[in-house]
């Protein structure tokens, strides 16, 4: 199992369009964070999550050269807009449609803004298809299978994702973009390797978590090892991660967790 962070970033991440004073270094790299997405290597299987504005760079930085599955969290700008650049894909898969998964409000979004992508194939080469499917609460792939449950982000829910490796059992949860880890979710999560959570800023905020939250959370659900990722420029990584637990870290753009 590998989790690839292509990005660990909001629209307010850094660097941010004006950048305001009192936000993190922007001389340390690892302040440097394009919008949240992850790519996860299962058994050979490789998933993409999400597709941020930034998509096509994030690939090419970090040598995706497969996707064989892709599941949207949900239909927000920063997780759905780069889902065109999913073309090159189709055409590494042999010209054939790529399955995409999410929720219904999810597939309702995907169709009103890439009505041209939703066919059996592409129209020619280079262009892109989807293949829509509403996440089960189980989908099996070849290398093990994907848990799917339902978090709270404002009016909206999110899907949260659990990968169970079939060879190794190695277990893994992705929960960004949430104001909370409800009951369901987290014994879902139960004896996972690794938990990432969202954990956007210090300050309070309606429809996430802030990193006390995130922090707190990590805690109760008690993983090897949690991360901390769709966060704003008022998170400086040196500082706020030498604050945190030792079985708690902040991701960035481009870590690789392999176990």
């Amino acid at each position: 199992m590998e989790i690839l962070f292509l990005g660990t970033g909001t629209s307010q991440g850094v660097p941010m369009i004006a950048q305001p004073e009192g936000g993190c270094d922007l001389e340390n790299p690892l302040n440097w964070r394009t919008r949240t997405s992850i790519h996860v290597e299962m058994g050979g299987h490789h998933i993409q999550v999400d597709a941020a504005p930034e998509f096509r760079m994030q690939c090419i930085q970090n040598e995706v050269t497969q996707i064989d599955t892709f599941i949207l969290t949900h239909p927000h700008a920063d997780h759905i807009l780069g889902m065109d650049d999913l073309r090159r894909f189709c055409d590494l898969n042999g010209g054939t449609a790529l399955p995409v998964y999410s929720s219904e409000s999810g597939l309702e979004r995907i169709r009103d803004i890439f009505p041209y992508a939703i066919l059996d194939k592409p129209v020619v080469k280079g262009y892109p298809a989807f293949k829509l499917q509403e996440m089960p609460q189980v989908l099996e792939v070849p290398g093990g299978s994907i848990e799917s449950v339902y978090l709270p982000h404002g009016a909206m829910q999110v899907l949260g994702l659990i990968f169970t490796e079939a060879d190794t059992g190695k277990k893994f949860a992705y929960y960004t973009d949430c104001k909370e880890v409800g009951e369901e979710a987290r014994f879902l999560a139960e004896d996972a390797d690794v938990v990432v959570l969202d954990g956007l800023r210090p300050q309070p905020h309606p429809s996430h978590m802030t990193v006390g939250e995130a922090t707190q959370t990590a805690i109760e659900m008690n993983a090897r090892l949690s991360f901390l990722t769709h966060m704003t420029y008022f998170v400086d990584h040196e500082t706020t991660e030498a604050a945190l637990p030792d079985s708690i870290r902040l991701a960035y753009d481009g870590l690789r967790v392999s176990w």
